[in-house]
């Protein structure tokens, strides 16, 4: 029995990032096939202020506690405190399908933005800085640019709609959420006990052969579909 992981995210999750060693560990054993909501596009895409610093400081402080995950001073110091700096999540959404439509490396390029992103403090929110985070995947530059290209615009805005219909199909409210689909049904996936634990995550994987129902319940550990909860 072919089991896939279905993965829904975004890339400006916090908590994604925190679950991202789950994603490492599930990748090693079965198909994961990542679906972004676009938690900060369009309307909800929002520029670095003294607030938003001050409150998105306050659940990457208890992510860190929770899984382990790094957050580096370029992140820290610098990328919050940029009042220049627009958190939008559809130009890094595009750059993962880019980097997926080229060699199967969306996921991939996730967990390059990510570090980028909460590690060194980048703007994935230029399309510069995704060609560059792309290169470091050893994807050829102008071929990633014209991919990327692509991408923006309706094909990006397309996915993030496929998206939010998958989570209102599952009854997924927000981000990370994971399903399991085994001969075509769909079962959600309550990770929050895994969190900072992707070896147990991997080995409860493992025994899904006959897949049980299980449910949904992250608790506070979790962003909703506009932003992140602490």
């Amino acid at each position: 029995m072919t089991t896939t992981l279905h993965y829904i995210y975004d890339p400006l999750c916090g908590w994604c990032y925190g679950a991202a060693p789950l994603v490492k560990a599930a990748r090693a054993i079965l198909d994961v096939l990542p679906h972004s909501g676009g938690m900060m596009a369009g309307a909800q895409r929002q520029a670095v202020t003294p607030q938003l610093r001050a409150y998105v400081k306050q659940h990457d402080e208890r992510i860190a506690q929770l899984t382990g995950q790094p957050f580096g001073l370029g992140y820290s110091d610098g990328l919050l405190c940029d009042t220049g700096a627009v958190f939008d999540s559809e130009p890094p959404t595009a750059a993962i399908l880019a980097a997926e439509q080229m060699a199967g490396r969306g996921l991939d390029m996730l967990t390059q933005l990510q570090i980028a992103h909460y590690v060194e403090g980048r703007h994935i929110a230029e399309r510069a800085t995704l060609i560059a985070v792309a290169a470091t995947l050893d994807l050829d530059p102008a071929a990633f640019a014209a991919a990327l290209d692509r991408q923006f615009g309706e094909a990006v805005q397309t996915h993030i709609r496929a998206t939010r219909e998958l989570m209102a199909e599952v009854g997924a409210q927000g981000f990370p959420s994971f399903v399991l689909e085994a001969e075509g049904v769909m079962q959600s996936v309550d990770i929050a006990g895994y969190l900072g634990r992707p070896q147990e995550f991997q080995d409860w994987l493992r025994g899904q052969t006959n897949l049980a129902a299980t449910t949904t319940d992250a608790g506070t550990f979790a962003c909703d579909i506009n932003r992140c909860a602490i």
